[in-house]
């Protein structure tokens, strides 16, 4: 490996400048060719090395005793309301019982005493508006989404469909798709507010909700359900997004924005380049004819440095906005309840790239892009043999864009590299994106969040957004209204088998049950209120 950046310093040089585990990085990027000079990856300074304390912030001081007793006293009736909601598939990449689901949540809404509950057309799955009219000075805006991913039944150790309770190291849990992400924490917060209506008879807030179907498959047409209510929703003091939230442990991690993503196809077909161009051939021809299998391998491998982690796409780290001073405190804060061992277990991992741990770990977690392969399929993939030579092969593909970097453009460079470097005839198909969203530590719904937190004894760490990806730029960019998604509750499972929500927690777990979640929104909605 070349030891020369690509200023023509040498690394030795770099050493005495640059922590090891970041300059680890920049030569992986300086070992690709002369032609990806542009594609280095940023160097982040830490100016300070203060670190944000939750702690700080005034706990919030005001107690809703009649409505917390009324969650104790329902609190198996509250169970079986997330059990309805998870035992109503609504699988958006299959489009199965997307209809009923939206339904469903607006049948509740109804129920509950919204003004306003209706189905929202849209060039895609419908969305779901509600109102809560409270003649309240203040409005909190609720994002839901009421679709899943599917799921291998064969994988779970229950019926996903059937949300039962089942006895888990974590205590007594319930399984079933949605149950975490995010029909539970969803339906949990329509309890909190269910409870404060029929323990007072109206709410310390008007409420929002502007739910949509699509969050698996893109969100492409959410913005068409906030386009129809536009006007309204500018008029509301933050946007919070019912989200679990706490790590094994105890410890909250509240994040405040998401990254951005493009997602797309790209496939190569035989053709004037070469290959067959119609259909499959017989295998012996390869050593005449072109594999677009191989072809498209090629042009994925020629995106990346030989490591396959440092990005050689001209122009691709180009506009990342590195960590403010605020920013820096609140992954300096984060550093110090971060356990790299415990994330890698929980992610059946062994080590992240490049060795990274700590802060460096964070840094690159939160402001780095992906180029990642999300599946790779072409020619004979059944049981036995079937000795085939392609005429089509195709990879699905997402990048994962920190703020600063635009997803239309990011798509655009690598269509530019592929032309570059030979690829000019593979296909790219756009399926959706969206750029990042993030809201500042300081604005009063954060505090207000952080508050209740405090009241209650749950210990925070503050992030400046998620790795993953949400429409969320529609509330923070377009309608400028702050965001807080975020509970005391825990489950896992996520997009994989076995998903659950913890509902009653082990002894000394350090977890929270469905009815301290449940007031954490209680708190929260009279937080924002100003009660």
């Amino acid at each position: 490996m070349s030891t020369k950046t690509h200023s023509g310093r040498g690394a030795g040089v770099l050493r005495g400048l640059i922590p090891p585990v970041v300059l680890a990085l920049v030569v992986a990027a300086a070992g690709s060719s002369a032609s990806h000079a542009e594609s280095v990856r940023p160097v982040f300074t830490f100016t300070t090395e203060e670190a944000f304390d939750a702690d700080t912030v005034p706990a919030y001081a005001a107690d809703h005793d009649k409505v917390y007793a009324h969650i104790d006293e329902h609190i198996d009736e509250h169970v079986a309301h997330l059990q309805r909601w998870i035992r109503q598939p609504s699988i958006s990449p299959q489009g199965v019982g997307i209809i009923e689901m939206a339904n469903l949540l607006k049948s509740d809404l109804l129920e509950m005493g919204f003004a306003e509950a209706e189905l929202v057309p849209t060039d895609g799955n419908p969305g779901v508006w509600g109102y809560y009219d409270a003649g309240a000075e203040k409005t909190l805006m609720v994002y839901m989404m009421y679709d899943v991913q599917p799921v291998n039944e064969e994988d779970w150790i229950s019926p996903p469909f059937e949300a039962r309770l089942i006895d888990h190291e974590h205590g007594r849990v319930l399984m079933g798709r949605g149950a975490s992400n995010q029909k539970g924490p969803q339906r949990a917060f329509l309890n909190a507010l269910d409870s404060i209506i029929k323990t007072t008879g109206s709410l310390p807030v008007n409420v929002m909700i502007t739910a949509e179907g699509e969050e698996e498959i893109g969100s492409v047409h959410y913005p068409q359900i906030v386009a129809a209510y536009e006007e309204r929703l500018k008029t509301a003091s933050g946007v919070l997004f019912p989200m679990n939230s706490k790590r094994p442990g105890g410890q909250v991690i509240m994040d405040l924005g998401v990254k951005g993503i493009v997602y797309w196809e790209l496939e190569a077909t035989g053709g004037a380049w070469g290959g067959p161009r119609n259909n499959e051939i017989h295998g012996s021809y390869r050593v005449l004819v072109d594999s677009p299998p191989m072809r498209l391998a090629r042009a994925i491998t020629s995106m990346t440095a030989a490591d396959g982690n440092t990005v050689v796409v001209p122009g691709f780290y180009d506009g990342i906005e590195p960590p403010s001073v605020a920013q820096q405190r609140l992954i300096n804060g984060m550093a110090k309840v971060w356990d790299d061992a415990g994330v890698q277990e929980s992610l059946g991992v062994d080590r992240w790239v490049y060795d990274v741990t700590g802060r460096d770990a964070i840094v690159q977690y939160l402001y780095m892009p992906t180029l990642n392969v999300d599946g790779i399929w072409g020619g004979y993939i059944d049981a036995g043999t079937k000795t085939v030579l392609p005429h089509k092969a195709t990879a699905k593909m997402d990048s994962r864009l920190p703020p600063g970097l635009d997803p239309d453009e990011t798509l655009e460079k690598i269509r530019r590299h592929l032309d570059d470097q030979g690829f000019g005839d593979l296909v790219i198909r756009k399926y959706d994106s969206y750029p990042a969203a993030h809201t500042q530590v300081e604005d009063p719904f954060v505090q207000a969040a952080i508050s209740v937190y405090n009241k209650r004894g749950h210990p925070v760490a503050v992030r400046p957004w998620l790795a993953g990806s949400a429409p969320f730029y529609m509330f923070t960019e377009h309608l400028g209204i702050p965001l807080v998604f975020s509970s005391p509750g825990y489950g896992a499972g996520v997009h994989g088998p076995n998903e659950y929500m913890v509902i009653e927690p082990a002894a000394g777990s350090g977890l929270s049950g469905l009815d301290e979640v449940q007031k954490y929104y209680v708190d929260l909605v009279y937080a924002l209120a100003g009660e």
